[in-house]
């Protein structure tokens, strides 16, 4: 049989079961492409996207420690933020709001060695130190973050960190051309300066001011072009989808929707959110079956299928299918933290718009039909990464049932092959260590197997005359 299957298919029928099943399974790699330099290349490529897609990036929507965090856990007695996450945001306040010369000015050299300390009130307690010297905005920014109890009292703080923040911008701007350590100290300063615009329009928009943050994100993101690091146009899309303003919304998506630009699940879900909301108020799933899908319909399912593609653990939380819990203050793109990140903040614009739900739940689970071997091969994006798991699971807590895609499902197929084989090795080697003992399990296993066939037998031969019995057992 395996040589008549290899004579027609190529590849001999165990070899095929375990590329067809198997090797998708464990996430495996096809090594039977040829090796040539285009192949080596594209595969360089993927493996080069796989790794920057496993990146841990910064929660641009990432809410105040002290004001939000904090309270959550005064109130539940969990932890919402792990170890490791709070350990990347001690890395980026080092790199963001630190330089080589901070040791020249003694409030700069106090916040220095404040972002690295563990303890929360030593860092509290440095920041406070730091404001008795000067006027510091880092020390400012620490306070509003973590001391803080209300978004009120962070956006004062933040105001204050502003007016010093803004000095030491104008300073070095001017010395920044005069050498490397000038250079070195705007950038800082820069940073700075852009937290804090970006924090205050945070705070005017959990405010309920959502006009004034809008008006700020939009003067932010044209003073300062080229600081993409920090995401600022998904704050400005969640403010704009507050205020229902879909054309400006579709505006920024046409800047940053575009193909040489990294995606996000904000960009991806924000997009089919605009083309579900065309036709999504008087969608019918029956009717769709019964006359098909129109133009407009079939733009926004396909909207819908990339957005999944790109990030699939969304859709369950959108559809509340999945509890939500505070987001991290880092996210993985495509991972489980993102989705959480996307929905606790998008899922309000979702119900809003009538039926966007609804379409998304008819239409969802489509995507997988289209990318069966998702670890291999993506339709619309590249292969989806293998490492999410590990750093969701990092950045999430310990309470948070993490989202695992794709699930690893043996078929049934192998299940019960495996099975079999194994329960015929067991009683193969039972049987040559213990053969008189199996011999007696043998017996009474088969006289309870046909111990009812006996008693019919009996029973038809009480009922049946003898004559009769008889003529039959000899037919």
């Amino acid at each position: 049989v395996t040589y008549c299957f290899s004579m027609k298919y190529g590849t001999s029928f165990i070899e095929q079961v375990s590329v067809s099943h198997l090797r998708p399974l464990l996430g495996g790699v096809d090594n039977s492409s040829p090796t040539n330099s285009n192949t080596s290349n594209g595969d360089a490529d993927s493996n080069r996207q796989s790794v920057s897609e496993c990146k841990v990036w910064r929660n641009p929507l990432n809410l105040f420690r002290g004001a939000e965090y904090n309270r959550y856990m005064w109130v539940t007695g969990r932890e919402p933020l792990t170890y490791y996450d709070m350990n990347l945001s001690a890395q980026d306040h080092q790199t963001f709001f630190t330089c080589d010369s901070d040791h020249l000015r003694p409030a700069d050299a106090i916040m220095q060695k404040a972002w690295r300390e563990r303890n929360p009130q030593a860092r509290i307690s440095a920041a406070h130190q730091s404001l008795e010297l000067e006027d510091c905005a880092t020390a400012s920014i620490l306070l509003a973050e973590e001391e803080a109890t209300t978004i009120v009292e962070a956006e004062k703080l933040f105001k204050q960190a502003l007016k010093a923040g803004e000095g030491c911008y104008r300073r070095s701007q001017q010395l920044q051309h005069h050498g490397a350590q000038y250079e070195a100290q705007h950038r800082r300063d820069t940073n700075v300066l852009v937290y804090i615009k970006r924090r205050l329009a945070m705070c005017s928009r959990k405010l309920g001011r959502t006009r004034e943050a809008v008006k700020m994100l939009r003067d932010l993101m044209k003073e300062f072009p080229l600081l993409s690091m920090f995401n600022i146009h998904e704050n400005l899309l969640e403010s704009l989808l507050e205020l229902q303003n879909y054309a400006d919304v579709q505006a920024v998506l046409a800047k940053y929707d575009d193909i040489s630009l990294p995606k996000s699940a904000t960009i991806c879900y924000t997009a089919a959110l605009l083309k579900a909301r065309a036709v999504s108020d008087k969608f019918s799933p029956e009717a769709a079956s019964r006359r098909g899908l129109s133009t407009a319909e079939m733009n926004a399912v396909e909207a819908i299928h990339r957005a999944v593609e790109f990030n699939p653990h969304v859709p369950k939380y959108l559809l509340e299918m999945k509890s939500l819990i505070l987001p991290p203050e880092h996210i993985l793109k495509r991972g489980d933290s993102e989705a959480i990140a996307y929905a606790f903040f998008h899922l309000q614009h979702w119900k809003r718009v009538e039926g966007a739900l609804n379409l998304l739940h008819c239409t969802w689970e489509g995507t997988f039909r289209m990318i069966p071997y998702p670890l291999e091969k993506g339709h619309l994006f590249y292969p989806y990464p293998i490492c999410t798991e590990t750093a969701d699971r990092e950045l999430l807590p310990m309470f948070h049932e993490v989202s695992v895609y794709p699930k690893k499902e043996l078929p049934f197929f192998i299940l019960f092959t495996a099975g079999l084989c194994s329960f015929t090795a067991m009683l193969a080697l039972l049987t040559h260590q213990f053969p008189e003992l199996m011999g007696v399990f043998a017996k009474a296993f088969l006289s309870t197997l046909f111990a009812p066939l006996n008693f019919i037998m009996e029973k038809v031969e009480s009922i049946l005359p003898s004559s009769l019995w008889h003529q039959l057992t000899r037919i």
